[in-house]
């Protein structure tokens, strides 16, 4: 078993974990769609264009990180309860979680394809490109929450997540482009080696 072929079984493993009685399936299915799409999209691309071992493996961070929101819901995931209690916090903000990482995971991915792409020739504009992508895809993402949620009414309301907190649509915007940001300033030296030895392989 190769490691690529480790990533996929961890993949359905996680999800089918986190489909075992879910908090609501129809929430559940909202929630771990994404991730099922990602998956699609990576198998059929696979034999044209592979992304370094590091990419996958964050994605697939990425994925159990939807796995775990969509099982229990963003508002309800245990650990973060107790974190709420105890320090005296307002609401349960794994969603936070989950767009720092809705940051950071793409920004791997955009900025791995812009490099060996060379969609951007100056590596000075790399950085900022990568950040203003990852932001768009938060802000299509909250359109699409929006969408849903009126279109569904109180069922979609797990899948919103706002608990009450006006300004929820901006903070998760903000923690996405935070999660970018974080990934183009501490880890584009590691993605970098990662790029060269899978160039050089």
């Amino acid at each position: 078993m190769n490691k690529h072929t480790i990533l996929i079984v961890l993949f359905f493993v996680g999800l089918v974990i986190s489909g075992i009685n879910p908090h609501d399936y129809f929430t559940w299915i909202l929630e771990v769609f994404p991730a099922i799409i990602g998956f699609i999209v990576l198998a059929f691309t696979y034999k044209r264009f592979k992304f370094s071992y590091l990419t996958y493996i964050m994605i697939l961070v990425h994925c159990y990180v939807l796995f775990i929101g969509g099982h229990y819901t963003y508002a309800e995931v245990p650990a973060f309860n107790w974190l709420r209690d105890a320090f005296h916090q307002a609401r349960n903000n794994y969603d936070k979680v989950g767009h720092f990482t809705q940051g950071f995971v793409p920004a791997m991915i955009t900025r791995e394809l812009f490099i060996r792409l060379q969609v951007v020739q100056k590596r000075t504009w790399v950085a900022f490109l990568t950040v203003c992508v990852c932001t768009t895809i938060s802000v299509l993402y909250e359109f699409l929450e929006w969408f849903v949620s009126i279109a569904s009414g109180q069922s979609g309301d797990s899948f919103l997540g706002t608990q009450g907190y006006v300004w929820d649509t901006q903070s998760d915007m903000l923690y996405a482009m935070i999660g970018a940001i974080c990934m183009v300033v501490f880890i584009a030296k590691i993605q970098d080696k990662a790029i060269s030895k899978l160039q050089l392989a």
